[in-house]
């Protein structure tokens, strides 16, 4: 064992030594494998942190929350079906409550209504936000709801019964009106009527990195028709209870949904349940368009780089044919002018590796501080990935000129000029 040891420990050196001596050329020979590393680390780190978004964006959504609107999230194929179809009423939630009421094997725990708009206004004296998305719905909102209230309160039953002016307001509404603080208590401006803050909600962040739920605005349902009319977009969301199946769910929510519409059996859906798996289904596609392009990157540059390490292999087998056979007279055996060659290519593998991580890591890092809300992960399995790849790719570049070098006659290589 201790001369094996020896042997490979002495490979290394001379590896080492070789690269030093030619740094240069020793660099043009791992460009290949950086680019392919660094290929493989970012299409890897992008597919981590599309997910990682992805998830953090489905979780304000909800993963037990279930939405009943006119159109489908996925399909807008067939849009002018969508727009003739009838309106949801806020009145269906509570027709829903009372049908699964009682139902002990009901998986709908409650419904929800909601109207809203996307363009609506709030102004605090000389300060105004434009493109708030504003809600109006009951008080059992937050039943269905992810965020959480940073400050102040949700509004109560009585105040949603009376059509309080009362409201709770992202914390980008919150920043932009009132930069110093103390939002709760304030009175905002909305279209022509006055609204008391009451709450802020948790900063949540972007949807998908598009529609941010920070800049949301909650009030009673009544309330908002006040402000902003009653001919706005309504959703109906299902809380369901905890543990439910999802298909199972949308069984019961169409059939109960189909009663609701008072719809025949031979009459098609006029509505659509919409859930977050609709957007995990269009997310695949894009993780395997991004892997498919990455790794055809990947390959190619490993290619070029494997090629390269083994022309630069064989021509420093040429070059040190006499050092070759000097050392077989002296009783080197094949082994150890194969390890020899086959350690030195795989160590500017790795040293090209490493470069290729170190500028990965780089470039994640440039990328997250211009672009903060995409998240790129760096994990510990990337790098062992990568380096990896990096002696896999020495070994196979490395092992036809070792193999060859180890063949080559003393007598033959002490006569080589």
């Amino acid at each position: 064992m201790k001369p094996f040891l020896n042997e490979t420990y002495e490979s290394f050196r001379m590896a080492w030594e070789q690269i030093r001596s030619q740094r240069i050329r020793s660099f043009l020979t791992a460009l290949g494998v950086i680019i392919g590393i660094v290929s493989i680390t970012m299409m890897g780190t992008a597919i981590s942190g599309i997910d990682k978004g992805f998830e953090k964006s489905l979780s304000m959504l909800g993963y037990d929350v279930v939405y009943i609107q006119k159109s489908s999230w996925t399909s807008m194929d067939d849009w002018w079906i969508y727009r003739n179809r009838p309106d949801l009423k806020t009145s269906y939630a509570e027709t829903i409550n009372g049908i699964v009421e009682g139902d002990g094997d009901s998986l709908i725990e409650i419904a929800v209504p909601q109207m809203s708009t996307f363009n609506a206004s709030a102004s605090y004296r000389d300060r105004s936000i434009e493109q708030v998305y504003a809600i109006g719905s009951t008080a059992d909102y937050m039943r269905t709801a992810s965020g959480d209230i940073e400050e102040g309160r949700f509004f109560m039953r009585h105040e949603e019964l009376s059509a309080t002016m009362v409201c709770v307001i992202g914390s980008e509404i919150a920043e932009g009106l009132f930069p110093g603080g103390g939002a709760v208590g304030k009175t905002i401006r909305l279209k022509n009527r006055n609204c008391r803050v009451i709450g802020v909600f948790r900063k949540q962040g972007k949807f998908l990195g598009l529609f941010s739920f920070d800049n949301q605005l909650l009030m009673p349902l009544d309330s908002f028709r006040r402000v902003f009319g009653s001919n706005r977009y309504v959703t109906m969301r299902i809380k369901l209870q905890e543990g439910a199946a999802i298909e199972e769910a949308r069984d019961e929510i169409r059939g109960v949904m189909r009663r609701v519409r008072q719809l025949r059996p031979a009459e098609k859906d006029d509505f659509a349940i919409n859930e977050q798996q609709a957007f995990k289904q269009q997310l695949d596609p894009i993780k395997n368009g991004i892997a498919v392009a990455g790794l055809f990157i990947t390959g190619m540059s490993l290619f070029v780089g494997a090629i390269g390490i083994m022309n630069i292999t064989f021509v420093s087998v040429k070059e040190r044919t006499r050092e070759i056979g000097l050392r077989k007279a002296l009783g080197a055996r094949r082994r150890t002018i194969l390890m020899q060659f086959l350690i030195e290519s795989v160590t500017i593998c790795l040293l090209g590796g490493a470069v290729g991580l170190l500028t990965a890591l780089g470039m994640t890092a440039a990328i997250s501080a211009f672009l903060p809300e995409f998240p790129l992960p760096f994990s510990p399995a990337l790098v062992v990935l990568s380096l990896g790849v990096s002696v896999l790719t020495g070994v196979i570049s490395g092992f036809a000129p070792a193999l060859s070098a180890s063949r080559l006659d003393p007598a033959d290589s002490l006569r080589y000029e």
